[in-house]
């Protein structure tokens, strides 16, 4: 290996392994707000694209995790926050931390894929660029994916929190 494989692969190693202990402090934070809450729920962390992932999971129905949800995700972006403070109070560094609660990010993510593809196939079809309502900038992000993976551009518009996605024609 050259001097400048050996600096990327350390390099890659030590963002693992801080985004690793991101989630430890996470997951040990989200811990304690269950156990004050008596709610019950499974902690899982992973890393994906380059950020600390948590899930909050149950076993049971997860109607007592759909309070830590919120209408509309609401709380579920609050406590996100929270968490990512945390994780900033005993690293010092800022957190681009995903948490999920019962699933609703992975459904949510799932149902805005599909308005992403179905955006680029009006596109497509039309001709013409699509507005789309407005939507937080979590759920902006997966639709800019879907419309790339679709092969066409898009950008976002307007001021929080009316901030909305215009898929724009090839």
């Amino acid at each position: 290996m050259t001097e400048g494989t050996t600096t990327a692969a350390t390099e890659g190693a030590d963002t693992l392994t801080r985004l690793e202990q991101e989630g430890e402090i996470a997951a040990d934070y989200l811990e304690a707000l269950l156990d004050i809450a008596d709610l019950d729920g499974d902690i899982d962390m992973d890393v994906e694209a380059d950020r600390a992932s948590v899930s909050i999971i149950s076993d049971a129905s997860g109607r007592d995790l759909q309070k830590l949800v919120g209408r509309d995700g609401e709380v579920l972006e609050a406590l996100q926050e929270l968490t990512r403070l945390a994780v900033h109070r005993e690293t010092g560094d800022r957190s681009r931390l995903m948490l999920d609660i019962a699933g609703y990010r992975a459904q949510k993510r799932a149902e805005l894929a599909e308005l992403g593809a179905e955006a680029a196939a009006e596109v497509k079809s039309s001709g013409e660029p699509v507005k789309l309502k407005p939507m937080t900038p979590f759920e902006r992000k997966v639709v800019h994916d879907a419309i790339k993976g679709a092969g066409l551009r898009s950008e976002s518009e307007g001021e929080e929190p009316q901030r909305f996605v215009v898929v724009l024609p090839a």
